[in-house]
């Protein structure tokens, strides 16, 4: 075989295997065959997906950046991120659930129960969210002044908090329904519907925000317009294909059905990984209320930027892992326990590799990064300042994130909650407060607490892998 022949081979089979990353190739057995193979399929479509939730903010980001008054705006939509990222760990801790639970399924060969796991998880999340979504317009105002917000700019920016936190359930179902086809191993489904609600968010940001024809200019409102907009287009692609596909995965109404045995079996799993994710989140919330106050509007307006510049290349790993937690689920639902290990190791090289990608592109280029997203001096400095800290730890942030999902997918959701809770209550939240207030570091001090912290919350997760109790869990 000529040299030309084997290169035109390689080749082709990198193409076939992108064809069915993108297309959703639910024929293929995770259970067996290349490792390798595997992680790909699951990966490319869980990164694109996750790069598509990233965009959400960043477009909003783009164009309220360059509003009048663009500091209170840049600081209403990042401290309104910052409250969503509880609602966010509603989302992920019960999407991580449905993942575990359809995953162990699907590799016992059950795809009815798969598809009903699936489907009592969608009730419990609709029953949960309604209230937050009725408080959070309650107490918009409330929210943005409890977060360090000065009171002109909670009185510019209440409106956008409304209807992000009233809009939840739309986030919710997102990641929910995305988690239930990940599990079944149909990553494609969930990155299409994200691309679909991103393409509406991006057509209808600078429309609504501001103006066109005889749509008048709604402003800061418009940019939460669009989101919510994209991502409730973006629900009902998913239902359809619920509903309508022709995946592993049959969705039929009777399906609907409270099965509280079932709806009990899911809680059990999906409440530490709420905890776990709720942990994080109010230590992010604290972190941002920390840099409000000590650094002022446009303290608090630069860390935002760069906190959603980060995210933006964060995520993208994190679907990468996600390609841990599906393996890791059907593997042990076939009693492969080896594979599954195999398929940690996998997830986490490619990890790392693209980690140490990014963090040396936002090392180099941070300042140009920032500089698109907004004209403020001001925060300009501060933004590029955080990026460059909190980039130091990426490296340790790709291994933590493939630990999470092993141990999430394997249904042992009460490890990694430990681990955050003393991980960032614990440590995190204390060493930002002593390095802000008591060595008047200010911001510096909470930038520096991130990567240390993430550093340590990675190595406890190494400890704890290595003991190997999620190899034992039951789901």
């Amino acid at each position: 075989m000529t040299e030309t022949t084997i290169q035109k081979s390689f080749f082709s089979k990198i193409f076939t295997t992108l064809k069915q990353a993108l297309k959703g190739d639910e024929s293929f057995d995770y259970t067996s065959g290349s490792i390798k193979k595997a992680v790909i399929l699951l990966a490319i479509p869980m990164v694109l997906e996750m790069m598509m939730e990233s965009v959400f903010a960043l477009v909003d980001l783009y164009f309220v950046g360059h509003l009048e008054h663009s500091s209170f705006a840049i600081q209403t939509v990042g401290l309104t991120e910052s409250v969503l990222t509880i609602i966010y760990s509603l989302a992920i801790g019960m999407s991580m659930a449905a993942t575990a639970v359809v995953a162990r399924r699907i590799g016992e060969k059950d795809p009815i129960a798969a598809a009903k796991a699936g489907m009592q998880a969608i009730i419990v999340a609709i029953a949960v969210n309604a209230v937050m979504s009725i408080l959070g317009i309650i107490y918009a105002k409330d929210i943005l002044l409890l977060m360090g917000a000065s009171v002109e700019a909670a009185e510019h920016g209440f409106r956008f908090t409304q209807i992000m936190i009233g809009s939840s359930l739309c986030i919710m179902l997102l990641f929910l329904i995305n988690g239930i086809f990940r599990g079944a191993g149909n990553a494609a489904i969930a990155m299409k519907s994200l691309w679909i609600a991103n393409i509406c968010n991006i057509i209808l940001c600078p429309i609504l925000i501001n103006g066109f024809g005889p749509i008048p200019a709604f402003g800061l409102i418009g940019a939460a317009l669009a989101t919510t907009f994209g991502r409730s287009i973006g629900v009902l692609y998913q239902v359809y294909h619920l509903f309508f596909g022709d995946g592993i995965l049959k969705i039929k109404i009777p399906y609907f059905a409270p099965d509280f045995t079932q709806i009990k079996a899911l809680i059990k799993i999906a409440a530490p990984g709420i905890l776990q994710f709720v942990i994080a989140s109010c230590s992010w919330i604290f972190l941002a209320q920390l840099v409000a106050t000590t650094g002022g509007d446009h303290g608090s307006a630069g860390y935002q930027t760069a906190l959603r510049i980060m995210m933006f290349f964060i995520l993208p790993a994190w679907g990468l892992s996600n390609a841990a937690a599906t393996l890791v689920g059907q593997n042990l639902g076939a009693k492969q326990i080896e594979r599954a290990e195999k398929s940690v190791y996998t997830t986490a090289r490619y990890n790392v590799i693209f980690m140490a990608t990014i963090m040396i592109i936002t090392l180099v280029f941070g300042q140009y990064i920032i500089s698109f997203f907004t004209n403020d001096e001001q925060v300009k400095t501060v933004a590029i300042e955080a990026l460059q800290i909190m980039s130091i730890g990426f490296i340790f942030y790709g291994i933590g994130m493939v630990l999470i999902n092993t141990f999430n997918g394997a249904g042992d959701t009460w490890t990694p909650t430990g681990i955050n809770f003393f991980g960032f209550w614990l440590f995190q939240i204390p060493l930002a407060f002593v390095l802000a207030k008591h060595f008047n570091m200010g911001p510096t001090g909470v930038f520096i607490a991130i990567p240390v912290a993430e550093t340590a919350i990675t190595l406890a997760g190494i400890f704890f892998y290595k003991r190997g109790k999620w190899k034992r869990i039951q789901v």
